[in-house]
């Protein structure tokens, strides 16, 4: 049976999987309210597991040490009360080929070496070279269904990672071409980014020791 994880997990873990977001991005992550994640965050600074600053008029939230650190406490309890361990693990494997074909998709669409600079970047001006991306990316999008379909029935928090990179992918189809890689919108690469911040850090791996 599919687990739902806690509020305060869900909390702590949306400021470690968007990296630094206000109060409303961080709720609409996983669809609690905003006042009951305003409440959950205040209690985690309190405890010193996240910190609120501003830059330039705009605010965020960010995870301290001791709050990535139990984050991971959390999350590890999470996991090894569903029993899934080893299915988030197999998942996790067959996830690794899809990034490396993610990563040289989204390298691809924005540079296109050329006879006398291999750093080019894309202008999108060979329509050869972005239907080979847009069709990497939708290998991609039909290999993603059934592994967060098998993520999605360990831990309900997983479910919609699937969604959102065919909702990004169809705004890319409809000409929108910052949905491929853009780090300000829900695109394809920072969808995928997220999964696998979210990937790593169930399973309790290190991003610099890891693919």
């Amino acid at each position: 049976m599919t687990r739902d994880s806690s509020p305060d997990l869900l909390a702590l873990h949306a400021v470690r999987i968007t990296g630094y977001a206000d109060t409303p991005v961080i709720a609409h992550r996983y669809g609690t309210g905003v006042a009951e994640t305003n409440e959950l965050l205040l209690d985690a600074e309190a405890r010193g597991w996240v910190e609120h600053s501003a830059f330039a008029g705009v605010g965020g939230w960010s995870l301290t040490a001791s709050g990535r650190a139990e984050n991971e406490r959390l999350l590890a309890a999470e996991l090894a009360g569903t029993g899934g361990d080893e299915e988030v693990r197999d998942v996790y494997r067959a996830f690794l080929p899809l990034n490396a074909l993610l990563l040289r998709a989204c390298t691809d669409w924005q540079l296109r070496p050329t006879a006398g600079d291999r750093l080019a970047v894309n202008d999108h001006s060979d329509p050869a070279w972005d239907a080979r991306v847009l069709h990497d990316l939708a290998g991609i999008d039909r290999a993603l269904t059934p592994l967060a379909d098998r993520l999605g029935s360990v831990l309900a928090r997983f479910r919609g990672y699937d969604t959102r990179f065919s909702a990004a992918l169809a705004r890319v189809h409809a000409g929108e071409d910052a949905w491929v890689d853009r780090t300000d919108v829900d695109s394809c690469h920072r969808v995928w980014f997220e999964l696998h911040e979210d990937l790593m850090a169930t399973l309790g791996l290190d991003r610099h020791a890891h693919p």
